[in-house]
């Protein structure tokens, strides 16, 4: 049996669906039966990101402060919106084993509808996107992480632009927001397309009603006072800590301390820098590969990025890959991420390694920073159109040079 026949189970029609379920149910199965953890003299359980989560509703139902510590019930602060707390409310009312199921299972299938319904991307390379991030989710999964949620949000509100459909584009980027505060950067995609007035029209609707979305079940006076308390624990957010990103690259590697706000500042700069290339935004190919660096962008200039938060950052490492032409610096790229940032913080890798090479020197982040800058490099000095061509508009040529050929017979 050739290798061909041996990788056909990937692609068969329920494969991805199975191999995204089982994610979920045995990243929530395994952190549940974990037993408790120990942590300044209380217990804990492996799944604290959901019991946050979850008692967030529960604090909002009961009017109180979201936003300070409760040690009695779960370690670290609640730092989402009041929104967010209103939306855990169907899993606050299930046992934690199911409670957590369901969030996780979320996380897993938004992230594959999103994907799976991504314009630009032929499908075989689709399942091998989702395959490429599979793993890289399950370490989100396993910490009860919302990221693979803010993944498809994001993707989904670019799929929505891509369909001009305005409303849903800006809802999914407003709930991104609501979900992670950083998520409105996605806003940024608005600049891509026409419409732009509509746009912030929409934004602006959705930003009212969401935020205010969690007075079904508290005062005007708990409300105004939650997102006051919410902003001064976003503007205290002074952690020494660089995390996985380029700010800690740069401590780690070269011990240089560089102000966090100036390297963020030259982030959004070379961000923003290939919209100036307006000729391009007619391209599909332009705006899938801004898509792929905006996601990038979101994790590597995020002071506080941790392990789980790379399946945004991987999301986009894939895209990029897997709607790009075969090259050998790109497989290296790709390979390398898959090894460094996905595998790198599994038992696959000796401890002896992880503990004095990988975490110290941030090596999970490098293979996307590495990434981003190609991706910028190409969106900035690719100038001839055949480089902008999806794998999508291919057909449509081929099927129109098919057409004329008969045509002209």
């Amino acid at each position: 049996m050739n290798l061909k026949e041996k990788t056909k189970i990937f692609f068969r029609r329920n494969f991805l669906l199975l191999l995204y379920l089982l994610l979920a149910i045995s990243g929530s199965l395994s952190q549940y039966f974990k037993g408790p953890q120990h942590f300044n003299d209380l217990t804990y359980t492996h799944y604290n990101n959901f019991i946050i989560f979850k008692q967030s509703y529960v604090h909002l139902l009961q009017g109180k402060d979201l936003y300070e510590l409760y040690p009695a019930e779960h370690w670290d602060y609640y730092k989402y919106s009041p929104t967010f707390a209103l939306f855990m409310a169907p899993f606050a009312g299930f046992p934690d084993l199911i409670g957590l199921l369901l969030w996780n299972l979320l996380n897993c299938l938004a992230l594959l509808f999103a994907v799976k319904k991504l314009a630009g991307i032929n499908p075989r390379s689709t399942t091998l996107l989702l395959l490429f991030i599979s793993l890289e989710l399950f370490t989100s999964v396993q910490n009860a992480q919302s990221n693979g949620l803010l993944a498809a949000l994001l993707i989904m509100a670019y799929s929505a632009l891509e369909k001009k459909q305005l409303p849903l584009a800006t809802l999914f980027i407003v709930l991104s927001f609501y979900l992670k505060i950083f998520g409105i950067i996605a806003a940024i995609l608005f600049i891509l397309y026409p419409n732009k007035f509509k746009f912030i029209l929409y934004s602006a609707g959705w930003m009212v009603i969401l935020g205010l979305l969690p007075l079904l079940i508290t005062s005007g006076d708990t409300l105004l006072n939650l997102y006051r308390s919410w902003i001064h624990l976003i503007l205290q957010d002074q952690s020494v800590s660089q995390g996985l990103s380029v700010m800690g690259i740069f401590q780690s590697w070269f011990a240089i301390q560089i102000s966090k706000f100036s390297i963020l500042i030259l982030g959004v700069l070379l961000l923003l820098l290939p919209l100036i290339r307006r000729q391009y935004y007619e391209s599909e190919k332009f705006r899938l590969n801004y898509l792929a660096s905006l996601l990038i962008w979101l994790v590597i200039f995020n002071h506080k990025a941790e392990s789980p938060t790379y399946i945004i950052a991987m999301s986009g490492a894939g895209l990029w890959f897997f709607s790009q032409k075969i090259s050998r610096i790109n497989i290296f790229l790709a390979i390398a991420a898959f090894i460094l940032t996905s595998l790198s913080p599994t038992d696959l890798f000796p401890k002896i390694v992880r503990d004095s090479l990988i975490i110290p020197y941030q090596i999970k982040a490098l293979p996307c920073v590495l990434i981003w800058i190609k991706i910028q490099i190409e969106l900035l000095f690719m100038v001839e159109p055949k480089h902008f061509v999806t794998p999508s508009e291919e057909r449509e040529i081929k099927s129109e040079n098919t057409k004329g050929k008969f045509s002209r017979s």
